[in-house]
């Protein structure tokens, strides 16, 4: 959940992070902080527990001036939120400032290699471990990118970081295994996030790292490359929401404005698909002829909360229509077993952010093990969506809210439309077709229908708000609906009865 923003260009530089930093406060975090090189090459550190307005008094009325800085919220993992273990953190000389999303697993038997060659630590924190490591070549002549890189040769774990030094004010390095990253790409300026929204306000063109990617970034030009110092080409997406799209738009929150954007996320997500004559949909980037669509004999589902819940409305749906074995499995659960997919098995994987580790890590899985791959997935260009043999983009829109609400309704959507393809391929006739095609066609208008009450449905909340316990029930499809239900309650318990196999 922690953000990070980086820049490098000819502005004032911490104002510009510090902005980026606001627009990544929706994923919750117990700290900030921020590092600053100066024109004369001072690196300066500042860090506060708290929200990002803490940090800002602590800065007062005068930011520090520099062209190059960082930025980062923390959700702590090592050591308690407070100032010691706020981001960024520093080597020895003050010379480094590093900012790290993800867990370095052997950061203990690397603390005490380099405790025992002189390194003295501040905090309790796993990412200090980068610093120093990054220190001992840096400080020996060995350009930044090349010390970066030198250190996370010897990392275990995930990670998702960006590096910056006094003695190159003008870089940043940033580098990527297992936590989403991306380049920014401006006009005599660029930025480093783990996400789009961070620098929307500047550049709609960013370049997403894969892991293994290392990054040096400067004003005028960047280079991508993999540990071994070998460049890689990689293609700049242009990211299709604007600024406007993820402000809140006179709602009172974020989560409020996507309930109420649901007609629309639904209607984009069936845009230009529904072929009503046909009884049947077209996707764009499918990559799965109908000849090999016939050729599978078994769909696996794999995911994690909200959408493990649109994947079981799949698997009804699948079964039901297109008569099609599905199985749907928990991705942290796949990866640790010994799954039964070949050839003839198609695996989808269901993330709203198409950066969700578990299921990223068992699509990688399920390709090594010969099944053809699919990615129903919100954000354009992510890990997931590049990893896959072929997707469906759901359209919907940036989802700030942490409880998801229409990338739910929209992925249901999305996997119908599956459904109706590979039920038309089988034994759904064409006149079944064109009847699913009209109810999915008049969604959008039942959902404004739904969301009129508006009213109504706040006054039943506001009964329930006081409830101590909340049980949910459900059978067929509002079983998984129960526990979507569920989930966003934290007083409830799930409750449903699963009709056999």
């Amino acid at each position: 959940m922690c953000g990070i923003v980086g820049y490098t260009g000819k502005r004032s530089a911490a104002p510009v992070v510090l902005e980026g930093l606001k627009r990544l406060e929706y994923r919750g975090y117990d700290s900030a902080g921020l590092a600053v090189v100066s024109g004369d090459g001072e690196l300066q550190i500042f860090r506060a527990p708290g929200k990002i307005a803490v940090l800002e008094r602590e800065l007062g009325s005068k930011l520090p001036e520099g062209t190059t800085a960082l930025a980062h919220t923390r959700w702590a993992t090592h050591g308690v939120p407070n100032t010691v273990n706020a981001h960024p953190h520093a080597d020895c000389g003050g010379t480094i400032a590093l900012v790290h999303n993800g867990i370095i697993e052997n950061a203990g038997a690397l603390r005490q290699a380099l405790s025992k060659r002189g390194h003295v630590f501040r905090s309790q924190t796993d990412t200090e471990v980068l610093s120093h490591l990054i220190e001992e070549t840096h400080t020996k002549g060995a350009r930044l990118v090349d010390a970066t890189a030198e250190a996370l040769r010897q990392v275990e774990g995930t990670y998702g970081i960006a590096v910056i030094s006094s003695r190159e004010p003008d870089t940043i390095v940033a580098a990527r295994r297992g936590s989403p990253l991306l380049v920014a790409i401006g006009n005599g300026e660029n930025f480093v996030a783990s996400d789009a929204s961070a620098v929307l306000a500047h550049t709609r063109s960013v370049v997403y790292l894969d892991d293994g990617d290392i990054a040096e970034v400067r004003p005028a030009d960047y280079r991508i490359m993999d540990l071994a110092a070998a460049e890689k080409e990689k293609q700049i997406m242009q990211v299709e929401w604007d600024l406007a799209t993820i402000e809140r738009g006179g709602f009172a929150h974020f989560m409020l404005k996507e309930i109420m954007e649901q007609p629309e996320s639904i209607r984009n997500t069936m845009r230009g698909r529904l072929l009503e004559e046909e009884g049947t949909v077209r996707f764009g980037g499918l990559n799965i002829s109908d000849e090999e669509l016939l050729k599978v004999q078994r769909i696996v589902i794999t995911a994690c909360g909200t959408s493990w819940h649109s994947g079981l409305i799949g698997e009804y749906m699948m079964e039901e229509l297109a008569r099609i074995p599905t199985e749907v499995e928990y991705a942290s659960e796949f990866r640790y077993r010994n799954p039964i997919v070949d050839e003839r098995t198609l695996v989808i994987g269901i993330s709203q952010s198409g950066e969700t580790a578990d299921t990223l890590a068992a699509l990688r899985e399920a390709k090594r093990r010969g099944a053809r791959t699919l990615g129903l997935v919100n954000v354009v260009g992510s890990t997931i969506a590049r990893e896959v043999d072929g997707g469906i983009y759901l359209h919907a829109g940036p989802e700030i809210g942490v409880a998801s609400t229409k990338a739910f309704t929209s992925q249901i959507v999305a996997l119908a439309l599956l459904t109706l393809k590979m039920g038309r391929l089988r034994a759904l006739s064409i006149l079944q077709g064109r009847e699913v095609v009209r109810a999915l066609a008049k969604l959008p208008d039942l959902v404004t229908r739904v969301l009129a009450k508006a009213s109504q449905i706040e006054q039943l909340a506001d009964r329930l708000i006081r409830a101590q316990n909340v049980l949910y029930l459900g059978r067929g499809y509002n079983f998984p609906v129960a526990l979507e239900g569920a989930l966003k309650s934290p007083t409830s318990t799930p409750r449903g009865i699963r009709l056999p196999r």
